[in-house]
């Protein structure tokens, strides 16, 4: 079963899939991403909008085979083979799951430092649905 987001979500959530704009309350300071309607942390539901920076570590990844890919991604990976996803540690201490890109799989590693890129994703309800991915990057 895959992740269906319906196109009015889609078009909702474009800040956050194209700028990675995230949260941070007003309360604790702590910074959210995907927004939410209130703070996980302690529980406030007031907040200030902020861009994340993109850059990061893989914290924990995981190689997707073609047979266990989900829906949206079947033909992608009939296409490419094995794909890899992180979870990405974001500069600013949140944490992202996300395909990474221009890397093979097995050179994937735990600390690898990432920047996001904008990609294109899949096509679902005939809208191409676009959204950030992880590449590798120098680093600091």
């Amino acid at each position: 079963m895959g992740a269906h987001i319906s196109h009015p979500i889609y078009q909702q959530s474009m800040a956050q899939r194209l700028a990675l704009e995230a949260a941070v309350c007003t309360d604790c300071g702590d910074v959210t991403f995907p927004p939410r309607d209130s703070c996980p942390s302690c529980g406030a539901s007031d907040w200030e909008p902020t861009t994340l920076s993109g850059e990061g570590e893989v914290y924990s990844y995981t190689v997707i085979t073609p047979g266990g890919a989900p829906p949206e991604f079947a033909e992608q990976a009939k296409r490419t083979g094995e794909f890899a996803v992180a979870v990405v540690e974001l500069e600013e201490g949140v944490r992202i799951t996300a395909q990474l890109t221009n890397v093979d799989p097995p050179d994937v590693e735990v600390g690898m430092p990432v920047s996001s890129t904008i990609r294109r994703l899949y096509v679902e309800e005939g809208v191409v649905r676009y959204g950030f991915k992880f590449e590798p990057s120098e680093g600091d």
